[in-house]
């Protein structure tokens, strides 16, 4: 939306962040109606892996998927024609939310492996139609707020050095300011998988992924005044969207640790195991003291992260997901849907690098 970089440290950053929620109170409804829904999550990956390719930043990718979103839910589309749709969704956003010339080419997009499998060449008559139609579909306003645009505004003030870390003052703030933002954009791309999240406002979904990484990070209290007051949201107004995030979190640290391999090194957090429930009805608790840590995460090995598996978001009868991903260069697969395993977690998990 032309927002200046960093406009969440400007001074005019609250009368923006007011501008976003006025919009957002406007934005079209949507109904999940469409016949073409079990389909939704390879698209919506599809549009990720693309976007990572050419490391489009994060307002693009979520205004793309949403873009989509919409339109899928107004119009039947035939799966062919939806690779299309969602190619011309992260064109059109890019347009609007990157500058000129980070907008991907339609030569370089043809020339990704990705294209080939999917038997997809695009043209420019063709992106020019269907932009079009996208444009007239939305009324030519794109001006439509995701949660990307807000989660900024709120990391600014996510953390504090009066919070508490298990009970203790933490060692190191830039260190937790780090995972906390590592975390808010693993949960912001977990509500890119689901479209329940759409039921939610944008802004919503945005302080429910700070939120959950609070608890996560084991933060008390979990949801301090100061993050009340900015984002308008009580605790009880986040929990429904904030225990989506976090049973997809605690699904994927399982699937993880099915994958690990055998005789690999595991660690465990400090403290009891937690799970869901437990974290999602103390907002407030300080969490049991346990011995001193110098930081938050402690004797880490090689990296290993989590990420949602293509192979697994394969529609029945439709495309090969899987050729998508191994298509791409693999230095560029899907990195700002990995990350870490919480320490936090009873389950087995592999130890990463701090």
């Amino acid at each position: 939306m032309e927002l200046e970089d960093q406009w969440w440290k400007g001074q005019l950053a609250a009368d923006i962040y007011q501008a976003l929620r006025y919009k957002e109170l406007k934005l079209p409804s949507y109904k999940g109606q469409s016949p073409q829904l079990n389909f939704r999550r390879y698209f919506a990956d599809l549009i990720a892996i693309v976007s990572n390719r050419f490391r489009l930043c994060p307002a693009a990718r979520h205004l793309a998927v949403y873009l989509l979103d919409l339109f899928m839910d107004r119009y039947d589309v035939t799966v062919q024609q939806l690779h299309m749709v969602s190619l011309s969704c992260l064109l059109l956003a890019c347009k609007f939310e990157e500058r000129e010339d980070r907008v991907p080419k339609l030569d370089t997009l043809n020339s990704l492996g990705c294209m080939s499998s999917m038997n997809l060449a695009l043209t420019k008559q063709g992106l020019l139609h269907m932009e079009l139609l996208l444009l007239e579909t939305f009324q030519w306003n794109l001006y439509l707020p995701t949660a990307a645009h807000f989660i900024e505004y709120y990391l600014s003030i996510a953390v504090h050095d009066g919070d508490l870390h298990d009970g203790w003052p933490m060692i190191c703030l830039e260190k937790t300011k780090a995972y906390m933002a590592k975390y808010a954009d693993y949960f912001l791309e977990v509500s890119l998988q689901d479209h329940v999240f759409l039921f939610f406002t944008p802004s919503l979904v945005a302080a429910a992924c700070v939120a959950s990484s609070r608890l996560i990070l084991h933060l008390s209290p979990t949801w301090p005044s100061r993050l009340q007051r900015l984002t308008s949201y009580t605790w009880e107004i986040l929990l429904p969207c904030a225990e989506k995030m976090l049973i997809a979190h605690d699904s994927d640290v399982k699937e993880a640790s099915k994958q690990k391999p055998q005789g690999q090194t595991t660690c465990h957090g400090p403290g009891q195991a937690a799970t869901v429930a437990q974290y999602l009805h103390r907002p407030n608790a300080s969490f049991t003291q346990s011995t001193p840590q110098p930081s938050l995460v402690l004797n880490h090995g090689p990296a290993s992260y989590l990420s949602h598996s293509t192979t697994s978001m394969q529609p029945s009868n439709g495309p090969n997901t899987q050729s998508i991903s191994t298509s791409l260069d693999p230095k560029s697969n899907i990195s700002s849907r990995a990350y870490p395993v919480s320490m936090h977690y009873s389950s087995a998990a592999s130890c990463y690098d701090g």
